[in-house]
């Protein structure tokens, strides 16, 4: 039997909980959980007695952690704020690091993230667990194999109608950057990018409001929010035109008065057909006999979603190919070289939103 892969674990929050550890758990013959890292130490001993092996390790420093030379890989699931130093602290001590989204919270703190990937020669990913969906699948396939024809405009949705996150650090800015914008933006902005593959900025245009986060009353889906609390915007826009002239809007979310919300899709428009992911599904448009026609894949039969014959979450697909990466020293399924973008682009639109002015990328 191959020796299983140790895996450190620092932020044992909602994210760590929700996504990263139950997936891992699901790999329990290629890794083992070994080491478990919170500033609140309760939530590491938690973490460790829920998914770790019987001698995991606790620690409140994650700097302590990465002293533990047999641990091969660590998951970065803090704040947003955190995300670049520790990261580079990890590649630097010689581990492959899976990095919760968004890579970091501006260019420059994910340019460092990159090039200690590439000094290391360590493995860099960023949780992006929306390419491993069924659909996304599916669709991407599509791109690659030129069914759209040539992308030249696509708009990326993430629109909440009344969902604030309202526990752990999601309302300040100072930890995490932003509000809706770098949270779920981030999702359909990569998504965006992917299928389009396309990665050369050029201009961006962006707006964002802070209208509803003052108000009471909300009828939030996880309760009210403290006005005194929401210091992060509730909606955001942007307008990207990238170096090949092709435009993609970006629209995103927490709370905003409208009646369809949408999270985490895509719209893309080619020159031999189109695809969104409006209406929760994932339908494609082309004329075919001099007739327009709509189709819709059907994702309860086929291989699309599967993984050596096992059907899986996206969760637990992302962990497995990231896993697999490291195991077999192959590609990541999201590069650091891609991830680096999103971030690009998202401050860029913060940038432009605060000055009323175009940001120039190239």
């Amino acid at each position: 039997m191959e020796k299983k892969l140790k895996v450190g674990i620092i932020g044992c929050g909602g994210i760590a909980n929700g996504k990263h550890m139950p997936s891992l758990q699901k790999l329990n013959d290629k890794v083992e959980m070994v080491a478990f890292c919170d500033i609140i130490e309760e939530k590491a001993v938690e973490a460790a007695k829920k998914f770790g092996t019987e001698d995991a390790k606790v620690y409140t420093d994650y700097k302590e952690l990465l002293k533990d030379e047999t641990i091969d890989v660590v998951h970065v699931c803090t704040p947003n704020r955190s995300h670049s130093f520790i990261t580079v602290d990890s590649l630097e001590a010689g581990k492959h690091v899976m990095c919760e989204k968004p890579m970091a919270k501006t260019y420059a703190e994910a340019q460092k993230m990159l090039e200690a990937a590439q000094r290391t020669g360590k493995k860099l990913t960023i949780g992006y667990q929306s390419r491993c969906r069924a659909d996304s699948i599916y669709l991407k396939e599509c791109c690659k194999n030129g069914e759209l024809g040539e992308i030249y405009f696509a708009k990326a949705h993430a629109l909440r109608r009344r969902a604030v996150p309202t526990w752990g650090v999601f309302l300040n800015e100072y930890e995490q950057g932003g509000g809706p914008l770098i949270d779920i933006g981030t999702h359909a902005l990569d998504l965006t990018l992917w299928m389009m593959d396309n990665y050369k900025p050029r201009m961006v245009v962006g707006t964002s409001y802070k209208k509803l986060g003052k108000q009471q009353g909300t009828a939030n889906a996880w309760g009210d929010w403290d006005p005194e609390k929401y210091t992060v915007e509730d909606s955001a826009f942007g307008f990207v035109v990238m170096e090949n002239g092709a435009t993609i809007i970006l629209e995103s979310s927490w709370a905003l008065n409208i009646r369809n919300p949408i999270e985490a899709a895509t719209t893309l428009c080619g020159t031999k057909g189109g695809a969104d992911m409006l209406d929760d599904d994932l339908k494609l448009n082309y004329v075919k006999n001099n007739r327009q026609v709509v189709e819709t894949p059907d994702f309860n039969a086929g291989g699309v979603a599967f993984y050596d014959g096992a059907k899986m979450d996206p969760s637990e697909l992302e962990a497995r190919l990231w896993i697999d990466a490291v195991i077999n020293d192959t590609e990541v399924n999201t590069k650091p070289e891609q991830a680096i973008v999103v971030t690009q682009i998202l401050e860029a639109i913060y940038e432009s939103a605060k000055t009323g002015k175009p940001v120039y990328l190239a």
